[in-house]
């Protein structure tokens, strides 16, 4: 089984894109950050014609999550537990079932944060400790499980061409990285960095100033594994080249290969 995350940063500019893709990587599951649209507003017709079961959270302009699947979802939850009064469309949770039993994927968006000494950035650390203790429940099941998406987080220098030019940033400021380091020490594999230890591993590359053509990326879309589903992993990878294609994202997609069959 095939499981990807993109931010497409606007669907309705993407759907060609997002079906070009679809088609040359033929992912069973796929989670979309940034979507841009209400519920209502985002097309589904071009992807159940390939085979895709929907899943949408949305929001107007703005952030929003959605799931693609070829399996039937047997549920869906949108929103983060820990604060009732977050409006902010950036998770979607769903189960499915295959052979072996369920299968918990999250579609996530994470704040970016920026500028760090505003309530930007308070926010982000404060979703993150709420994303910490939804895994540390859900760990307790001890399902095979993927968090998927667009983290807003440089893990490690290694995950960025300059870490010098994100010293002051959000997403790679100290406190960012120890809440980060905390999800992940709950048990959970980084699919990519399990597979490969390739020094230029980017996800992202701005649109300002040439990055993608001079290669200053960093890698801020992950695909982080529970016990159960990371004992599963036979590949993991990025798709580098989808950033070449006319009006891309500003992301790329990522994927991970897990030795779990479909119903």
């Amino acid at each position: 089984m095939r499981i990807a995350t993109w931010n497409v940063n606007s669907i309705r500019q993407r759907v060609d894109h997002l079906q070009a893709w679809l088609r040359e990587r033929e992912p069973d599951i796929v989670c979309l950050q940034e979507i841009k649209c209400v519920d209502e507003a985002f097309p589904p017709e071009p992807f159940e014609a390939l085979g895709y079961n929907v899943a949408v959270h949305g929001q107007k302009t703005f952030n929003g999550v959605a799931l693609l699947s070829k399996l039937p979802f047997d549920e869906v939850a949108p929103g983060l537990i820990g604060d009732d009064g977050d409006v902010q469309a950036r998770f979607l949770e769903a189960l499915v079932s295959t052979k072996t039993g369920v299968l918990r994927v999250v579609s996530l968006y994470l704040p970016n944060g920026n500028p760090p000494n505003t309530d930007k950035y308070s926010y982000k650390l404060n979703w993150m400790d709420r994303l910490i203790q939804f895994s540390r429940e859900r760990l307790k099941l001890e399902e095979p499980m993927l968090l998927c998406g667009d983290y807003n987080v440089i893990p490690t220098a290694a995950d960025a061409r300059h870490p010098a030019a994100w010293a002051k940033d959000a997403l790679f400021l100290p406190r960012t990285r120890e809440k980060f380091r905390a999800l992940v020490n709950l048990g959970f594999t980084d699919a990519v960095r399990a597979t490969s230890d390739a020094d230029d591993l980017y996800t992202f590359w701005d649109y300002q100033a040439g990055a993608f053509q001079k290669n200053d990326g960093i890698r801020i879309d992950h695909l982080l594994l529970s016990p159960q589903a990371a004992d599963r992993l036979t590949g993991a990878g990025i798709d580098r080249h989808v950033r070449a294609w006319e009006k891309p994202s500003d992301h790329v997609p990522v994927w991970a290969d897990l030795a779990i069959e479909a119903r």
